[in-house]
């Protein structure tokens, strides 16, 4: 009789037995386990296939001017993605899908069938609600919805170059967006959602994390002086044929820019055929030789010597000076062979100014150049600020100490030339310089005495108000105070200025009762009706100085008597308001 082969090993089946045994009490334990001891993780297993969280998006916070009208708002667009590879099995859909969109049918399909194996693919960005949903009704597979924001510019054009604009992530890519995006940036928040594995929402859970909107922010300018500012700005620059222009409206108590606009400009609510050069935000990022109107400043440090005092006169014939190899020149024929230090203004003498800076020397002009903000860094932290450049010379020769004090060997932009002349009007303090609103007075700096101030204002306003001053700059009603300029355009690439290429200038406040605004104007290139700051930048001037004061309320400080108001206006004679 034959013996069963296991009995001839017993040992064998009790190790298969054994390790049976091992097996089923090892599932056993992990069934335990997951059920009883480690719940989580199948749990979590679960929600991974069937509970999401998706984002909740979270608007950017709300730019205005200063008065509370929005320049900057984020309203809500719906964004279509779709699942490439879910949509294969719906091709039959896809002409209507197409003409949903607005797209090429051609087109679209070629685009599907090419990333076809992916699953995340953006058909369009930024539709309205109504046309996001209009798409998603056709209930096309594989194609889905995201809600989010798009920025939207009520103002346009007129407060491009300050507001600036964000990219289609709703990032800050210009101007106040880039330099406040963290500021104005909002934090998503998280919603809990069931969906089954096609990514399809079954149900809407509760909302895990709230969104937290961007934080507001109040700029200092005043929407009525953008309008004002750009709309004259704009007219000159048609007027004169010009290539460009930048225009700054200042606070000189409280440091606020009250309104700041370039030429050319551009829409930000569509950029498509967006050209660069429209971007630029000229008041901050061009710099210039800023010509005659730095004979103010100059004429300030002399006065602030001791050595100068209106009345003290400089021989200015036969209107040339030889230094070296150069020759200075007066542009134009002065009312006599000596002038005094007003006159020099008015007349605009660079052999006069000439003289008085070689009695004080470059490095008193030097110093209170820095001290007023020229050549130096703003500090508004403005992307693509330029610093431009304020020369200092361990000797101060006659070449450089002439062409310094007649506003030539310096670059400044018009911000820092408007910051300048806002010393010159708040009676010598220079308030730190502002894109943001403030409630309080800040806090000043006496960088000029008072008296050399208010001994300056009074020049300035002869240099508008006299039979030979600037009387284009005049405003109606208000007593005002300024100086024009002219400066030549340096050559790009080669050294020396470029033939028949100049900007024109016109730096100036009021009213002089109790000077209040500042305002700077620069035309770059005009080409037609001439190229003296005093022609062409002057009139802009008179005309923005006299809204701004009537927009602001300020009482006027030059009505005309009953007497003088019967009377017949004359025109002076030697009236020559074209020097820069």
């Amino acid at each position: 009789m034959m013996k069963l082969e296991g009995a001839m090993f017993p040992w064998r089946f009790r190790l298969m037995v054994a390790l049976l045994g091992l097996m089923v009490a090892a599932i056993c334990w992990r069934i335990i386990d997951l059920q009883v001891v480690d719940r989580d993780f199948l749990k979590g297993q679960g929600d991974a296939r069937s509970l999401r969280h998706i984002p909740i998006p979270a608007h950017r916070g709300l730019i205005t001017d200063r008065n509370g009208e929005p320049l900057a708002v984020s309203t809500p667009v719906t964004t279509l993605w779709a699942n490439a590879k879910e949509m294969q099995s719906a091709k039959e859909k896809w002409p209507a899908l197409a003409a949903a969109l607005g797209q090429n049918p051609k087109a679209l399909s070629e685009r599907l069938e090419a990333q076809a194996n992916k699953e995340f693919i953006y058909l369009v960005r930024g539709l309205t609600p109504e046309q996001g949903q209009a798409v998603l009704d056709l209930k096309v597979p594989g194609v889905y919805g995201i809600e989010e924001f798009r920025r939207f510019y009520p103002a346009g054009e007129v407060t491009a170059h300050m507001v600036g604009f964000t990219d289609i992530d709703d990032h800050g890519r210009e101007g106040v967006e880039l330099a406040y995006d963290e500021w104005l940036a909002g934090v998503p928040g998280k919603r809990q959602v069931i969906k089954d594995r096609r990514g399809r929402l079954i149900k809407d859970v509760q909302v895990t994390k709230n969104a937290k909107a961007g934080k507001p922010l109040a700029l200092s300018i005043d929407l009525r002086l953008q309008y004002l500012a750009n709309r004259e700005l704009r007219n000159a620059i048609i007027e004169n044929g010009a290539k460009a222009g930048s225009l700054v409206i200042m606070d000189v108590k409280t440091g606020e820019i009250l309104a700041m606009v370039n030429q050319p400009t551009y829409n930000p609510n569509n950029r498509r055929n967006l050209q660069p050069a429209m971007m630029r935000n000229r008041a901050m990022i061009d710099v210039f030789e800023p010509g005659s109107t730095m004979k103010a400043i100059s004429m300030s440090a002399a006065i602030e010597t001791g050595r100068w005092k209106p009345s003290d006169t400089v021989e200015v014939y036969p209107g040339s000076l030889q230094i070296g190899k150069y020759t200075i020149k007066d542009v134009s024929k002065t009312e006599g062979p000596v002038l005094d230090l007003t006159g020099i203004l008015i007349n605009s003498s660079n052999v006069g100014m000439s003289k008085v800076a070689f009695d004080i020397g470059g490095e008193t002009i030097f110093r209170l150049a820095q001290k007023v903000g020229l050549g130096q860094d703003t500090g508004l932290g403005f992307p693509g600020e330029r610093v431009g450049n304020l020369p200092n010379y361990r000797e101060w020769r006659k070449a450089e100490t002439a062409t310094l004090s007649y506003g030539y060997g310096i670059s400044v932009t018009a911000i820092q030339l408007v910051h300048a002349f806002s010393a010159l009007a708040n009676n010598g303090r220079l308030a730190p310089l502002t894109l943001i609103k403030t409630d309080k007075m800040p806090q000043t700096t006496q960088v000029l005495p008072e008296a050399v101030a208010k001994t300056m204002q009074g020049m300035l306003q002869q240099v508008i108000e006299a039979p030979r001053g600037v009387f284009r700059a005049q405003v109606p009603a208000y007593h005002v105070g300024g100086k024009s300029g002219t400066a030549r355009k340096t050559s790009v690439g080669t050294k020396g200025y470029a033939e028949n290429s100049y900007r024109s200038l016109f730096a100036g406040f009021g009213p002089m009762s109790d000077p209040r605004y500042a305002i700077v104007v620069v035309i770059d290139e005009p080409t037609k009706a001439g190229y003296f700051g005093g022609l062409v930048s002057a009139p802009v001037f008179s005309r923005v100085m006299s809204g701004t004061l009537r927009l602001m309320n300020v009482t006027p400080d030059n009505l005309p008597t009953t007497q003088q108001a019967n009377a017949t206006p004359v025109v002076p004679l030697k009236a020559n308001g074209g020097r820069g």
